[in-house]
């Protein structure tokens, strides 16, 4: 058989191939056939590659040389990594929640690794049919194909860790409580191990395709903030500035990856908390506010600390005090926020409108004439925002909430809670059970009867919905009738878990940003002293400047990307850049940096990973408060949850926290607690705040509010039934 012939016979069939593994894989199939197919695919493109360009008298021989390395060291992976895959098949399904829901961290390794080869499977088909191409751009190839082999490298070893996982704990469990050893091991090769490849081309790779260019945004908007961070400009030269240094992070991927990896390797808390404040500027909001549903209420209220007094749910003709919240700064107020999308009796009220922040406020009793006011609700939804304990107000959640109140009619109380290190645990957790009692209490004032209520939050939001309803348990006051947390927090350590590595690919949500956030809930991370520019208000860098910078940022992004696509780039110009880098971060990695554990390698001989030449100082969440069970929820004796409300989780299969999740679940399930678990495809972490970029945010969207929904249409149950309460409960203390 000549080579053309042969060419050909082997693309036929590496295209059936991954054909059929793409016809699974849509259908939501992984099974060892699914795995089986896509390897052989990916060897048949390698092989294509190395035949075709192997002694080929090409223009660009060296580069040729580097195709062919790459294919080589491929196929080596691929080789490595097919009895590893098969060895997850035949055992992942045993730690799903169950057989309709499958999910664990496991099978998104084996997802996360099957889309990478995918990817280097679809590349590898175009060199092999253009490479003699005129127009073929060799360089621009080579190192498309040299990052995803790194990519393949690093899912390699992350592989190889979840080995050591899934052999040293009990089968169902996803974390290693019990043993230390091995967290501190995962927290070690994380802090080694190169990242960089992640953050550049390959960015965003397990992702939706619809979610990659708001991920490219959000890394070159972060790096570029990062040389802007803490210097004397004047507002439109730090705007200008921040034009001028995105262009070369869209012009040279490898740039942008090492950047945003050294400053995710250590960065500054203050420095993260204020670009996610960036979702707070004006323009991002107006934005927000203008794809979402208009509403008629849109009030921020200040509610004063003044004590409490509500009915006990098991004898309502008895009273209970609940204090204001007192922890760290002593008595506060509490910060709130009121949607809803019709405007209803009480919310137009002089008694409501006094705790208005606004002056003037956006509602008067000289307008009610044009608004006809609806009848109470019988719903109230009270819910608490994400940002891992430190960062963002209901402010940035305003695009879901507004559409939420829209679709299920119903007010919305979104609670501004302290944020930390400044206001550390418990003060988010007693603000927000304050504000949930306030609700309670003062419900015809929000526009509700309260006959139902909801508690509803995403991520740090998930993890307070449920202490909160632990709070409440122990003090003996109403329970919510039901949660729906959006990929909660329930275990706020470093502990390892499967889903955990993937903080090592995750640009929204990595390791060194994880830690930083639970160290800093638990009062172990110092707020430190913030740069003479710098304030998560903003007010240092003015409300135009940031409106600007907002702006100017991401539009320059998209700009300079139209006319300088990294496919456009020359070697030689890319290859500037990369001598502009302190030192080589992107081959022969593993030489440059070895492990900094002194312990024996426990991968196989001859493989280790690539490392980074910037290594990380992650510390590991030891602070005893980690483990309280009003921080960590999913440590809680069954003491603590037995009466929770029903649960109801919606988690992202490629979510770091999806383990959390999963396990938390299946712990109210084995205690006969009403719990169910709903796991999507394809998004990251915070999906809900992206709910307008692609259909399948939408969707996921929509999946929330079902759940919600649910909770409002089901069978009153008795509130004597649902408080009845262990003795004990009112021996347990959330305050640490």
């Amino acid at each position: 058989m000549t080579l053309f012939p042969r060419i050909l016979w082997a693309r036929a069939h590496s295209l059936i191939r991954t054909r059929r593994a793409l016809d699974l894989r849509k259908r939501g199939v992984h099974s060892d056939m699914d795995t089986k197919a896509v390897f052989a695919a990916l060897d048949t493109v390698c092989e294509e590659n190395i035949v075709a360009l192997c002694g080929s008298d090409l223009p660009y021989g060296h580069v040729a040389n580097r195709l062919v390395s790459c294919m080589t060291e491929i196929q080596e992976h691929s080789s490595a990594l097919q009895p590893v895959v098969a060895s997850f098949t035949t055992v992942y399904h045993h730690y799903d929640f169950d057989e309709q829901t499958p999910g664990n961290g496991y099978r998104t390794l084996v997802k996360v690794l099957q889309s990478c080869i995918l990817h280097i499977i679809h590349k590898g088909r175009y060199i092999a049919s253009n490479y003699r191409n005129a127009f073929f751009r060799a360089d621009h190839n080579a190192s498309e194909m040299e990052a995803y082999c790194s990519a393949l490298c690093q899912l390699r070893a992350l592989l190889y860790l979840a080995q050591q996982l899934i052999s040293d704990n009990e089968c169902g469990q996803l974390y290693s409580l019990q043993d230390r050893e091995l967290s501190h091991r995962f927290v070690q090769e994380y802090s080694s191990m190169h990242k960089a490849c992640f953050y550049g081309r390959c960015l965003g790779f397990q992702f939706s395709p619809a979610l990659r260019p708001f991920l490219q945004t959000v890394v070159i908007s972060m790096v570029t903030y990062g040389e802007t961070y803490g210097k004397q400009q004047p507002g439109f030269g730090m705007a200008a500035l921040s034009l001028l240094t995105s262009g070369k992070y869209v012009i040279d991927p490898e740039l942008r990856g090492a950047e945003f990896e050294r400053i995710t390797q250590n960065l500054d808390m203050q420095f993260w908390k204020s670009f996610w404040n960036l979702t707070e500027s004006g323009l991002i909001t107006g934005v927000s506010r203008i794809a979402s549903s208009p509403v008629q209420v849109n009030l921020a209220l200040t509610v004063p600390p003044v004590p409490l007094l509500l009915p006990l749910a098991s004898d309502p003709s008895l009273n209970i005090t609940v204090s204001p919240p007192l922890a760290h700064t002593g008595p506060g107020p509490v910060h709130m926020r009121l949607i809803s999308h019709e405007l209803r009796e009480g919310q137009d009220s002089e008694e409501l409108l006094a705790f208005s922040r606004d002056d003037p406020p956006p509602i008067s009793l000289s307008r009610v004439g044009w608004t006809q006011r609806q009848p109470l609700s019988p719903w109230l939804l009270v819910h608490f925002h994400g940002g891992g304990f430190v960062a963002q107000t209901s402010k940035s959640h305003e695009n879901y909430l507004r559409s939420w109140s829209k679709e299920l009619g119903v007010p919305i109380l979104s609670v501004d809670y302290s944020l930390s290190p400044e206001a550390p645990f418990p003060r988010a957790l007693e603000e927000c059970f304050y504000a949930y009692c306030w609700a309670l209490k003062n419900c015809h004032l929000l526009g509700s009867t309260a006959e139902r209520v909801c508690l509803a939050g995403d991520s740090a939001g998930g993890n307070l919905c449920i202490t909160v309803s632990m709070k409440a348990l122990t003090s003996g006051i109403r329970v919510a009738d039901g949660i729906m947390a959006a990929y909660p927090a329930t275990l706020l350590t470093t502990d390892a878990s499967p889903s955990r590595l993937l903080t090592l690919i995750d640009p929204l949500l990595p390791l060194g940003v994880l830690t930083k956030c639970l160290n800093a809930y638990a009062g172990s991370e110092s707020p430190g002293v913030q740069p003479a520019l710098e304030s998560s208000s903003l007010s240092s860098l003015g409300r135009q400047t940031a409106v600007v910078l907002g702006d100017l940022t991401q539009g320059a992004s998209n700009w300079i990307h139209s006319f300088l696509d990294p496919a456009r780039i020359t070697g030689g110009a890319q290859s500037s850049m990369r001598r502009s880098l302190p030192s080589d971060t992107l081959r022969g990695l593993s030489s440059a940096a070895p492990s900094n554990s002194e312990e024996p390698s426990n991968y196989p001989d001859g493989f280790e990973p690539l490392r980074s030449a910037c290594l990380a100082l992650v510390h590991p969440t030891a602070c005893p408060i980690i483990r309280n069970p009003f921080v960590s929820p999913l440590l809680a004796p069954s003491n603590l949850l037995r009466g929770l409300p029903p649960v109801h989780i919606v988690a992202s299969a490629l979510d770091a926290l999806l383990d959390d999740s999963v396990m938390f679940a299946k712990k109210l399930r084995d205690m006969g607690q009403p719990v169910s678990l709903a796991v999507v495809e394809d998004l990251p972490h915070g999906f809900l705040s992206l709910s307008q970029l692609s259909k399948e945010t939408e969707v996921a969207s929509d999946m929330c509010v079902k759940r919600i929904r649910e909770i409002f249409l089901q069978p009153n149950t008795p509130l004597q039934k649902r408080a009845k309460l262990d003795g004990t409960f009112y021996n347990a203390s959330p305050s640490g």
